[in-house]
């Protein structure tokens, strides 16, 4: 059975206690009973799993979403501003970025509220009337949730409320935790929960965390630490024990081509340790009853190129709807994917080709200034990006409208498909079903060579680099993949993340990480590069959080 047909929010008195506390005074007074759950309904089987399975929803909020983009993907080395949508203070580091913007606000009360949630079942499993088992292995589940919700809270905005307890009522007693406290949390969170999950690739019911997927996360918390100022001399060494373990779980291996992971009618494939599950259904895609954004994953939205104005073209269901929130730079295009003779990653990443769907005769050029007129039949190719600076020339000859790099623009770019979504029941309709890869296999095979380089074991992290490297090679060309230890490097390794991993939601998490966030973001992105500075490693803390606490007391980041 799959988690993702049951994982819907519940309401209990047991988890109202959180919401009590992200609400204004006001709000609070005038609080409403919306359901007739009583208290102890999750001391029952029924009310025990029912919450366990509410401390998922959670992520629904950040994973899969456009807020939740905007806090990974946006204002990096490898993707810049489009043409549209709003938040671009998150792009350009400029004054747009303030306490008050709701996305901050709202994701921090959000795992908040899944924090709560599992604080709940962890403190409330005693007294329910199950199995010692079912305790154990739903405990396990939501202290990897709860050290998951810690550790995104953290990167994004440094010192928070680490609370540990369930919060039962209104409070402004809140305090900003150390990052040696949070670190420390966190890390005993997984290490508790490791042994209570199920050591398979793939969870009994999918979708639910297993040791492999609390292993990678602790392996992710271990790398951050590694460059904090909590660091120890053996966190890269850890994080390298965890990726070799996740690798070794029998069940898993990469896909044999990169494009198939990414194949909407393979989801549950060998190279997912961890999926946040969508459906078709509006209600089960809501989060804690509240609809993230438009509900569902509705990535697909947000880097599509205006191609739907263009001669011979109209939008449908198949090349989606183009927000174009967010367009490749010239460094991830240029010199990350410099090399499409051996790797099929460019080719399998970014959609080159539209064939007309609505055709016509005699219609006006509007990018390609080789040709004036245009005339398609339906299925004729109508638009061409090929990578490169194709001459005046060599375009005249072609039939349809060539987009070469020194045409693209906020509007007009090689468009990334990895979340596209070809089941969606009308060309408007905007919630998605597709799962949500959290962690996939290739990902823990560069955090093994980053961590194993990092530990100085070069011949380590040069061949976890190269399996992952083959797999993208073209056939004939996979041994043309391989590199050498002298070539591995920080460098190198960057750019091999953001070509296997490009808007994954990975980005900026790395980069601040890496301690390299302003002297990338100056070096590639110029949108932001006057803009950028240290500051800007942390989000500001929501004015929202400040307001509800003792006054004082939960000082803001500086610089905001």
């Amino acid at each position: 059975m799959n988690l993702k047909n049951i994982l819907k929010p519940i309401k209990i008195t047991a988890v109202v206690g959180l919401l009590l506390t992200t609400q204004s005074c006001q709000d609070l007074l005038d609080e409403t009973v919306v359901s007739g759950i009583g208290n102890d309904y999750i001391n029952t089987p029924k009310g025990f799993e029912d919450a366990v399975k509410s401390a998922y929803s959670s992520l629904r909020y950040y994973y899969g979403t456009q807020q939740g983009l905007t806090l990974t993907e946006y204002g990096t080395d490898i993707y810049a501003t489009g043409a549209d949508g709003g938040y671009k203070g998150f792009h350009f580091y400029d004054t747009q970025l303030q306490p008050t913007i709701d996305y901050l606000g709202n994701t921090w009360d959000e795992l908040y509220r899944g924090i709560n949630t599992c604080n709940a079942v962890i403190e409330r499993a005693p007294a329910s009337t199950v199995t010692e088992a079912v305790k154990v292995k739903s405990v396990a589940e939501v202290k990897f949730l709860r050290a998951h919700y810690y550790y995104i809270l953290h990167q994004q905005f440094g010192g928070i409320d680490l609370r540990l307890t369930e919060t039962l009522a209104p409070t402004k007693a809140t305090k900003r935790a150390s990052d040696a406290e949070i670190y420390a949390a966190i890390i005993k969170d997984l290490n508790e929960a490791i042994p209570g999950l199920e050591g398979t690739a793939k969870a009994t019911q999918y979708g639910r965390a297993t040791k492999a997927a609390a292993q990678t996360l602790l392996a992710k918390v271990y790398l951050a630490k590694a460059y904090s100022t909590s660091k120890a001399s053996d966190d890269f060494t850890k994080a390298a024990e965890l990726c070799k373990s996740v690798i070794a779980t029998p069940g898993f291996s990469l896909q044999a081509d990169f494009a198939s992971v990414f194949d909407e009618n393979n989801q549950e494939n060998s190279e997912i340790v961890f999926a946040v599950q969508y459906t078709s259904d509006p209600l089960t895609n809501l989060t804690n009853g509240i609809a993230a954004a438009n509900g569902g994953n509705n990535l697909h939205l947000f880097f599509g190129m205006q191609y739907d104005v263009q001669p011979g073209m109209k939008r449908d269901v198949f090349y989606g709807r183009p927000f174009k929130r967010l367009r490749p730079t010239k460094y991830l295009l240029e010199t990350c994917f410099q090399d499409r003779v051996n790797d099929s990653r460019y080719k399998k990443t970014f959609r080159d080709t539209w064939l007309s769907n609505n055709p016509g005769s005699n219609l006006n050029a509007s990018f390609d200034n080789s040709k004036s007129k245009l005339t398609f039949a339906a299925g004729d190719t109508a638009i061409f990006i090929p990578g490169y600076e194709m001459s005046v020339e060599e375009r005249a000859k072609k039939k349809y409208q060539v987009l070469v790099p020194s045409r693209y623009d906020e509007a007009l770019f090689p468009t990334l498909i990895k979340f596209f979504d070809t089941k969606r029941p009308d060309l408007t309709y905007e919630p998605g079903s597709r799962d949500y890869f959290v962690f996939r296999l290739a990902d823990v095979y560069l955090m093994l060579a980053e961590a194993q380089m990092k530990a100085g074991n070069m011949a380590e992290a040069t061949a976890a680099i190269n399996v992952v490297r083959q797999r993208a090679g073209w056939p004939g060309k996979k041994d043309a993949m391989l590199i050498t230890p002298e070539q591995m490097n920080m460098e190198f390794l960057m750019q091999e993340r953001a070509r296997e991993l490009a808007g994954e939601q990975t980005r900026w998490m790395d980069l601040k990480r890496w301690g390299n966030l302003v002297e990338r973001v100056k070096l590639y992105n110029p949108q932001a590069a006057g803009n950028v500075k240290d500051i800007h490693n942390l989000r500001p803390i929501p004015q929202t959080q400040i307001d509800r606490s003792d006054k004082g007391v939960f000082a803001q980041n500086p610089g905001y």
